[in-house]
């Protein structure tokens, strides 16, 4: 081997090796920087709260529960709601992967008590199904919150997302509120819509602001609000800004009521469920339940909350994923389903998988839509309950 050959290789080698060193300390960047993103801050009433994860778990887990038709693969699903019925199950699939922008299939659907799909509708109508709700009358409500980090800045692309859509049960478009592919402020727009409530009285309340999560100070996607619509679509106005205090959101992700009427929203940057009346005058602020991604309120007032992030940087002083079951009246928790083992974590990291949507059956089978390295339907059986 000649000396020009060896100094040519000795460079070679150093010069990857530089490469790699160099590679390796982006990743870690990248990492930390991700790691610290919105992380650490939060309200200084959540470091007083003892982490509620060793509760008794009465429910057996079923999970790959539903079969798509035309053998398709589950993608995120955050989406999940109970029919009219109290049997039949609806969820709203983001198309095999975790967008719908370029695709045709019918991602909305309805699955009969052992998860066979019965109705598919909503093809070409969604960019990223994050929200859902059946009204009084069975029309299914979808909220699609077309996200920054999803699918890009607003307008977008394929004209879909940044509305809230109700569907008649074999898919007629009912309703529209906001302005399909434009974000902004109601009345005529609506930015990154996280899920949609119906009231009894018709009255529909729309959670907006997903990448506020994310902030530890007010910037471009710092929008964290409530917008309430008459039963027709008309603006009644809006509620809610960036913040920590009572009444301020990081992200208002879930909304459920209970019997009294009272709206439970799930505030998860804050780490937390706020709880207001119809008007917006805020009434409580409940930490025990976690850092709550999806709500569900049953007609016994029992109230599921599913946490699927929580780790010790978005969720410090030792909280778990995992699903906590309680009462929406007194708000204690009864129950905590941990999460699944996984490969990788949900969320930015921690242990395991968890859900992200969630409702219940008329039986008290709970459903949970998973999102992450686990996807489609998850279902926990009741088993040793009183």
């Amino acid at each position: 081997m000649t000396n020009r050959f060896k100094r040519s290789h000795k460079f070679t080698l150093q010069l990857l090796l530089a490469t790699v060193l160099v590679s390796a300390q982006i990743f870690i960047w990248v990492e930390e920087t991700n790691a610290q993103r919105g992380g650490q801050s939060g309200p200084p009433e959540h470091a007083n709260v003892e982490p509620v994860n060793h509760l008794p778990n009465p429910y057996q887990t079923q999970r790959d529960w539903g079969i798509l038709p035309d053998g398709r693969n589950w993608g995120s699903v955050s989406a999940v709601n109970i029919d009219v019925d109290g049997v039949h199950v609806w969820a709203a699939d983001r198309c095999g992967t975790n967008s719908c922008a370029e695709s045709d299939v019918a991602p909305i659907v309805k699955l009969d008590p052992d998860g066979n799909v019965v109705q598919a509708i909503g093809a070409e109508l969604f960019m990223w199904p994050h929200g859902i709700d059946v009204d009084r009358s069975g029309n299914v409500w979808i909220a699609d919150a077309a996200t920054v980090a999803a699918v890009g800045p607003s307008p977008t692309q394929s004209g879909r997302g940044h509305t809230v859509i109700k569907l008649s049960q074999e898919g007629e478009v009912l309703l529209t509120i906001g302005t399909p592919g434009e974000s902004g402020d109601p009345p005529n727009h609506l930015t990154q819509p996280n899920d949609v409530l119906i009231a009894p009285n018709g009255d529909i309340f729309v959670a907006e602001g997903h990448g506020a999560q994310f902030l530890d100070e007010p910037g471009p996607e710092a929008l964290s609000r409530i917008s309430k619509f008459a039963p027709d679509g008309t603006f009644l106005g809006s509620w809610g800004s960036w913040g920590y205090t009572d009444g301020q959101f990081r992200a208002p992700h879930s909304l459920a009521m209970d019997t009294q009427g009272r709206l439970f929203v799930a505030d998860r940057g804050n780490r937390r469920i706020q709880i207001f009346d119809q008007e917006g005058a805020h009434l409580d602020t409940w930490y025990q339940f976690s850092r709550i991604s999806g709500l569900f309120i049953d007609d016994n007032d029992t109230l599921y909350a599913i946490d699927s992030e929580s780790d010790e940087n978005y969720n410090p002083g030792g909280w778990r994923k995992g699903l906590r079951i309680g009462s929406a009246q007194t708000g204690e928790v009864h129950y905590f389903i941990r999460e699944h083992v996984s490969d990788r974590p949900s969320g930015m990291g921690g242990y395991g998988s968890m859900g992200e949507g969630v409702t219940a059956d008329a039986n008290g089978n709970i459903i949970a839509g998973e999102v992450g390295p686990i996807q489609g339907l998850t279902k926990f059986v009741p088993r040793l309950l009183p």
